[in-house]
């Protein structure tokens, strides 16, 4: 795995990676940027996020469970001086489907935490991690 990240100008950055996507990233105004694009350490949370969203559906998918939707709120906080690590993740997911078994949404959490995600081991080398999990049954929705 590889990218190349290149700077813009004032605190902006291209990314491209190794599969060939660019994203942006910028720097806070008060760091000389132009707010234009997410901080780098915001892209570690997307990255985080996108990851473990990943494995749940993929987990539930194989598992043949009905999921439709799942959505992941991240929460972190940083140290107070440099390197101003991730100290503490909080996950909150939303995973959607119809008659979609709570336990299986829990055990497909716990996979990823503990086996899968690598993104978020990574960062809870550093941070206290923490999940919650809601599961919404789209039959009960249908019905209204």
């Amino acid at each position: 795995m590889e990218c190349v990240v290149k700077w813009v100008g004032d605190a902006s950055f291209l990314a491209e990676t190794g599969s060939g996507h660019s994203v942006m990233m910028d720097g806070a105004p008060e760091a000389g940027g132009r707010n234009l694009a997410p901080r780098p350490m915001e892209m570690l949370l997307v990255g985080a996020g996108g990851c473990t969203a990943f494995d749940v559906v993929l987990i539930l998918k194989r598992g043949r469970h009905p999921v439709s939707d799942c959505q992941v709120r991240i929460q972190a906080d940083r140290a107070e001086t440099d390197p101003k690590v991730f100290t503490r993740l909080h996950y909150h997911y939303v995973v959607s489907g119809a008659g979609l078994k709570p336990a299986a949404v829990e055990r497909a959490i716990h996979m990823s935490a503990e086996k899968y995600c690598s993104a978020s081991i990574m960062l809870g080398q550093t941070a206290d991690v923490s999940h919650t999990w809601e599961v919404v049954d789209t039959r009960e929705a249908q019905t209204q």
